[in-house]
């Protein structure tokens, strides 16, 4: 009873501190606007008038940087991110949802601190942060899709990365069988392949907020069994942990933003027999 009395206190707090704000939407704080469904056909109507990017890189070792939970506002910790991935001539940068607090600004402000995609590829997908209020409007305007796929060509090889939305936790049944086709007609031209989403698949702490279906989570897990993923790669916990099931593992990224007291970000070393990675504490 005194657990349930702290959550009714502090949800009422929460409300009160947004009442403060010029407009304020009971729905848009506690769930997003667009379903997932909706979210993903927008992604396919971007995906359609914009290729997917293929990315060539002159040596069979290459890097990924990956990050999750930047929250922005304050941008110290995502510029660091980025001018390390910049100085280690990363093939790309994953953002794995929860890049802004979902205030209309932040998505602006995180925007502005990207590099040219000359410069340094990102991939970006969205958090459920990101989707409260309207912010799935700013993000599309911005970012385009949400579920896409990117591959990176060595010498040699080549590797597929899947970055998917599960920022409300179901990635609903459009996303599922778009993600089945793709690992059927696709998985095997590749030598490895890596999923990103931003809601994490397991729950390492007891956690309210946006927790995945149990079915989808085993249909999820057969997919990646049946297909040999390599890896699944989230945000959202803001405490790091990995794990492994069969041949799958499963990393779960500590948040940048900068106000955490133990912010990392991860970095994918991919070499012509071996996929690693390593945290990079800040």
């Amino acid at each position: 009873m005194g657990t349930l009395i702290k959550k009714i206190t502090l949800l009422l707090t929460l409300i009160l501190l947004f009442s403060a704000c010029d407009v304020f939407e009971f729905r848009g704080f506690v769930m997003p606007y667009e379903t997932v469904d909706q979210r993903f056909e927008q992604s396919m109507a971007w995906n359609a008038e914009h290729p997917y990017k293929s990315i060539s890189v002159p040596q069979d070792r290459y890097d990924l940087f990956v990050m999750g939970d930047t929250h922005v506002g304050d941008t110290v910790n995502l510029n660091l991110f980025l001018d390390a991935a910049i100085a280690a001539e990363a093939a790309g940068a994953v953002m794995a949802g929860d890049i802004t607090t979902g205030n209309d600004e932040d998505f602006y402000i995180f925007e502005r601190q990207l590099p040219p995609a000359g410069v340094l590829p990102t991939f970006p997908i969205a958090g459920n942060h990101d989707l409260y209020f309207h912010g799935w409007e700013q993000y599309y305007e911005l970012f385009g899709s949400s579920t896409y796929l990117f591959t990176v060509h060595t010498p040699n090889d080549s590797d597929l990365y899947i970055c998917l939305d599960n920022g409300a936790a179901t990635m609903g049944s459009k996303q599922l069988a778009w993600l089945k086709e793709t690992l059927e007609n696709e998985r095997a031209q590749y030598r490895n392949c890596v999923l990103f989403t931003h809601t994490n698949f397991f729950r390492i702490r007891r956690m309210t907020a946006t927790n995945p279906f149990v079915e989808e989570l085993q249909y999820l897990t057969e997919l990646c069994l049946r297909h040999d993923v390599n890896m699944v790669i989230s945000g959202h916990d803001h405490e790091r942990n990995t794990g492994s099931l069969g041949n799958t593992e499963f990393l779960i990224l500590d948040a940048l933003q900068d106000k955490e007291k133990d912010p990392s970000y991860l970095i994918l070393n991919v070499d012509s027999d071996t996929l690693s990675y390593k945290f990079v504490d800040l």
